[in-house]
């Protein structure tokens, strides 16, 4: 199979390697198309997501057509369509023609959407679950969300809307982002543009000049200690992003502050693959019923070094302008 694989020296080469074979439990995946994330780009830097590079092929979502089952597999058939968040528990990466990865992560896909759309959801679609289950808010919380426009954000924002929360305050950088986020429900004058105004105190002022129940933050670095300074003593911070400083912490330590830092990574490591399953099935339902909607998406190209090049660049200058990156392997 061809596959876009990392070289010794950071950069990517496509390559003919062979096509992974599944063990008992696993599934043999047809890769249709695979989601581009930060964590790509930043396995490439000197970063502590370098350590969780299992494979030279990258990429940790897809969508596909099962083409092989392995022995002991019950819940899918050849020919099913699938989506998945790999993460470190498939064969390889998902710049690849195919994959193989255990039958407990994997889920049919939506069949009201694409098959582009759907390698879109996966590492968004459970980290946004992830986060606002954790975060376990009543209708009368104030929420702060730092970089809502992003592909975690966008998907958080529809379901925070979805389940009827409406106070809530969010920052953005750009137009383009802010009429994302706009056509999603949110209203202008819940939109902080942190390039023209101050974040603290234009959040401070929309909040009632009060501090915020929760923050929900998807930018880290900077932003974390203006977000952890906006909490309430005992208030809780949803960490999505591992940027936070030692500033922020301190900030958070002073205050009392419940942290819940989000990982799919953990249940992974832990082979708790139901978390995988049942996430996205509930992604599925909630998209299938129109509740919430798919991700908007931007076709980069097809599985050549140009496109990951393209989407990494892209994510690294932080220009998705709320569209999910997506890398087009097999056309449907």
């Amino acid at each position: 199979m061809k596959a876009i694989v990392l070289q010794g020296n950071l950069e990517f080469r496509l390559e003919t390697v062979e096509i992974p074979k599944p063990e008992p439990h696993q599934i043999q995946v047809k890769i249709m198309a695979s989601g581009f994330n930060p964590i790509d780009y930043q396995m490439t830097e000197n970063g502590s997501e370098r350590k969780l590079i299992h494979s030279p092929i990258l990429g940790r979502e897809f969508s596909g057509i099962v083409t092989a089952i392995g022995a002991e597999v019950t819940q899918f058939k050849i020919g099913d369509a699938v989506f998945c968040g790999s993460g470190s528990m498939g064969s390889n990466g998902t710049y690849a023609e195919y994959i193989c990865v255990p039958e407990g992560i994997a889920v049919k896909k939506p069949q009201k959407i694409s098959f582009d759309e759907a390698a879109g959801i996966p590492s968004a679609g459970l980290t946004a679950l992830q986060s606002f289950n954790r975060m376990n808010a009543s209708s009368t919380d104030s929420i702060l969300i730092t970089g809502a426009a992003g592909g975690v954000g966008n998907v958080f924002i529809k379901l925070l809307i979805a389940k009827g929360f409406t106070n809530f305050v969010v920052t953005a950088g750009n137009e383009e982002s802010i009429n994302s986020l706009v056509n999603l429900g949110v209203k202008s004058e819940q939109i902080i543009n942190y390039r023209k105004e101050d974040i603290y105190e234009a959040a401070f002022s929309l909040n009632g000049n009060q501090k915020f129940d929760i923050a929900v933050d998807f930018v880290g670095n900077q932003v974390a200690e203006i977000a952890a300074k906006l909490l309430k003593i005992n208030g809780k911070y949803i960490d999505v992003t591992n940027f936070s400083t030692p500033e922020s912490r301190s900030i958070l330590f002073s205050k009392g502050a419940t942290i819940h830092n989000i990982s799919n990574y953990a249940y992974g490591i832990e082979k708790q693959y139901d978390y995988y399953k049942n996430g996205l099935a509930e992604l599925s339902h909630l998209i299938e019923n129109e509740i919430i909607s798919p991700p908007n998406i931007n076709v980069i190209g097809g599985l050549k070094k140009e496109t990951v090049d393209t989407s990494l660049a892209i994510l690294r200058k932080n220009k998705t302008n709320g569209r999910k990156l997506i890398m087009q392997i097999h056309k449907e």
